[in-house]
């Protein structure tokens, strides 16, 4: 069976740069943002008809560019910087395996996230607010509460792995 995690990676062409300036704040939350745009944009078909492709192609374009465009960040204690470390220890979790109730509860929130997804898009394809609205506030509270369960599986790992804890850059003490 394939897994959906390294099928994203390599779809987003995601290396070890890529990884570094992902851990941006910029580039976390503004991700974030790119599910109300991306389900707009599907709805948008009310407006535009096929024309609708264009800010869909337009937000996936964005999904793809926005782990690049923003500088790595100077320091990597942060919760967005970890969420990301955390993924990249779920991604990797058949070379280094994770905690069973990790994994469990990655699984978990994946689905309800994927679910939500699921709902939200039928939502916005035909027209539907309520199904649009409730299916991304559950996409978007499951992928929240996904991203801080990778927060803590990073603390969890960091130290079972060397090359895990050489991502952490805490902030700097300013000279005085």
């Amino acid at each position: 069976m394939t897994d959906h995690g390294h099928i994203a990676a390599r779809l987003f062409c995601m290396d070890e740069s890529t990884w570094e300036r992902h851990a941006s704040p910029w580039s976390v939350w503004t991700r974030v943002l790119s599910l109300p745009v991306l389900l707009l944009a599907v709805w948008s078909h009310a407006w535009l008809g096929a024309w609708a492709l264009v800010p869909v192609a337009v937000t996936i374009l964005w999904l793809w560019l926005n782990p690049r465009l923003f500088p790595a960040p100077g320091r990597t204690d942060t919760w967005s910087a970890k969420a990301t470390f955390g993924e990249r220890v779920w991604l990797n979790r058949k070379a280094v395996p994770i905690p069973t109730d990790h994994a469990r509860m990655a699984r978990i929130l994946s689905g309800l996230s994927a679910a939500g997804f699921a709902v939200a898009l039928a939502g916005a394809v035909l027209n539907d607010l309520l199904m649009t609205v409730s299916g991304g506030i559950a996409t978007w509270l499951s992928k929240m509460w996904f991203c801080d369960r990778m927060v803590w599986l990073y603390d969890d790992m960091k130290d079972k792995h060397q090359p895990y804890a050489a991502w952490l850059r805490p902030a700097q003490k300013e000279a005085r």
